[in-house]
This record gives structure tokens, C-alpha cells and sequence, in this order.
């Protein structure tokens, strides 16, 4: 596609150009998104005086942000944000095929100043349906398997889902551990985490057993394996596709991994409720419930800023509840 000249078209032209290349260079939502966030930019600039069909694309001035934030004050601040920074890409895209002369900063200002900030979020997940995901896991591998490749998938699933739960891992240094990474002895390993910074991760006795347990049941191919021990991956492929080889999981099977055993273990709507960074989640919130302790959460958790790990610092409404009956009702 030739790029626009910059006389003879219209902002509506400006508009199509714009999303044909999101369309082009971003997901199907994405696309779908930016269309929706254009036909209502089109929708405020008529309500303000600005046929789009007919005015010049030279025409579109840094102010119509200003309409267009005002006209998104009661919407979600998310939906905001979202449609704000379709818009500035517009202008953006305006600037580089040098259709109308645009001053991104003061575009960039404008935004700033008068977009809302969406409200922190705490971390949603269901805590008891992982614990029953959990206890799911260690049943699975007391039931009947149908061949040795099934039974080493279950002893794998059981292990990889405990040390999610008790380490706090994220599920791509899950994947990446290799035999050689555990400190057998102490129960942790080094490893590099988030930001390319070096970490110490803990294990729990239970997990540690897992993993254990997997491995010996392992240990014949891993033996033929013709490779060194520690250099083998701690969470393997056993799928047709590895044959005998010892390939390491991915983050796409370690998904798969938590995907399928909550399936098993809640029902197939429970699939996507529950994710590998759920049981992150849960390790930070287990944490402080037996501890009390926010620093301490932050350190095994690995966040950098102890404001990530204070979101996690809050109590159910079913604990304020107790909490307040256990005080005022013994008053009676």
C-alpha cells in the first residue's frame, strides 16, 4: 500500500489507512478493538463539529484528545485508557506518513492529564479450588495408568504443580529447572529469575518428595539418556512426540499441564479460572496468612517492590466476618 499524500485526504481516509495497518501488524482483538475505539473518535468529532467524511486530514487537531477523554468519562477507566491509546496511535501514524503536521508531545500531555488511572486490582484466584487441585495431585498417581508413559505424566503433573504451589515459581522458571539447579540437601536452588536477576527458590519436604519420586521412576531413561544427570531437565516430555529422549517441558505444556488436572479435579469450567500464576498467587497469600510478615512475603516471593506483594495483604470479607463476630459477639 502507497502511503497517503498528504493534501487531498480526509480524516475518515487517515482513519481506514490507520487500522488497515493495526489489521495487518496486530491480533484479531486488537484490530477489533482499535476499529471500535475509531468509530467512536468518528462519533465525538461529529458531535463536535467535525464531519469526518469531509475534512481534511490536515484538519485534525491535538484538541479532539481532549474531546475525546471527556466523552470516555463514563466509561470504564480501562475502556478509556484502551481507546485513548488507539486515538494516539492514530496520531501517530498521521505524523509518520507525514499526512498533517501533529505535535505528539503535547498529544502525549493531553493524555496524562486528563485520562484516570485504572484502580489497582487485587489478585483474584480460588483459593480453595487450588487446594482441592491440589489434593487432586496427590491422588493421581494412586490411580490405574494404562502404560508407563501415562504414570510418569501423572508423577510429573503431581510434582510440577506442588512446586508451583509451594515455591512461589514462576511457571517459566518451572519449566527451565534441570536436575542439577535442586540443592537436594538444603531444598532450594539458584536460579535466574524475572530481570535476569539470580534468586534462591525454597522447596517444601512435600514437593521435594515429589519431585523424588518422579525422578526414580524416571531414572531408566534418564540412565539411557547418554547425557550428564544434572544437565537433564527436572520436568520432562513423555509424549510420543520425545520418544525416548529427555526433552524439557514448555511453558505451553506446563499451561497444559494445569489446564488438564484442574479439568480432572473441578470440572471442565473450571478450565481458565485457574492458570500457573495462580499458584503463585496463592504461595504469596499463604505466606502472609501464616506469617503476618510483608517482607517476608516479598523476598520468597522475589518482587522487587514491596508494594506488588502489599496487594496480596488483605482479608477476605468471609475473615472480616469472623474477625468481627469473634470480637462483638462474645460481648453479648
Amino acid at each position: 500500500m502507497n502511503p497517503l499524500q498528504f493534501s487531498d485526504k480526509t480524516i475518515t481516509d487517515g482513519m481506514n489507512a490507520y487500522l488497515d495497518s493495526v489489521t495487518l501488524s496486530r491480533s484479531e482483538n486488537t484490530a477489533r478493538t482499535y476499529h471500535n475505539a475509531m468509530t467512536f473518535f468518528r462519533m465525538v468529532l461529529i458531535e463536535n463539529g467535525v464531519e469526518p467524511d469531509d475534512v481534511p486530514i490536515q484538519k485534525l487537531k491535538e484538541d479532539a484528545i481532549v474531546w475525546l477523554a471527556s466523552a470516555l468519562k463514563d466509561y470504564a477507566p480501562t475502556s478509556e485508557r484502551l481507546y485513548l491509546t488507539a486515538a494516539s496511535g492514530l496520531y501517530e501514524y498521521i505524523a509518520a506518513e507525514n499526512l498533517a503536521d501533529i505535535n505528539l508531545p503535547r498529544i502525549k500531555l493531553l493524555i496524562q492529564q486528563r485520562a484516570r488511572r485504572p484502580g489497582q486490582r487485587l489478585p483474584q484466584f480460588p483459593r480453595e479450588s487450588i487446594e482441592e487441585v491440589l489434593d487432586y495431585a496427590d491422588k493421581i498417581i494412586q490411580m490405574p495408568h494404562e502404560d508407563k508413559q501415562e504414570r510418569l505424566r501423572a508423577l510429573r503433573d503431581r510434582a510440577f504443580l506442588l512446586t508451583l504451589a509451594d515455591s512461589g515459581l514462576r511457571v517459566h522458571e518451572a519449566c527451565g529447572l534441570r536436575r542439577g539447579d535442586i540443592d537436594w540437601n538444603e531444598g532450594r536452588a539458584i536460579i535466574i529469575g524475572k530481570g535476569n536477576r539470580q534468586a534462591v527458590v525454597r522447596f517444601s519436604s512435600h514437593s521435594m518428595d515429589a519431585m523424588k519420586v518422579y525422578l526414580s521412576a524416571r531414572s531408566e531413561l534418564d540412565g539411557s539418556s547418554g547425557r550428564p544427570l544434572h544437565a537433564l531437565p527436572l520436568f520432562a516430555r513423555h509424549d510420543k512426540g520425545a520418544g525416548k529422549k529427555i526433552k524439557p517441558i514448555t511453558t505451553t505444556t506446563g499451561r497444559n499441564i494445569v489446564a488438564e488436572r484442574v479439568s480432572e479435579a473441578l470440572g471442565i469450567e473450571a478450565v481458565g479460572t485457574i492458570t500457573p500464576h495462580s499458584f503463585r498467587h496463592y504461595f504469596v497469600t499463604v505466606v502472609l496468612r501464616a506469617s503476618g510478615n510483608l517482607k517476608l512475603a516479598q523476598e520468597l516471593a522475589r518482587h522487587k517492590n514491596i508494594a506488588v506483594t502489599q496487594r496480596y495483604a488483605h482479608l477476605s470479607d468471609d475473615e472480616l466476618d469472623r474477625g468481627y463476630y469473634d470480637i462483638f459477639e462474645k460481648k453479648a
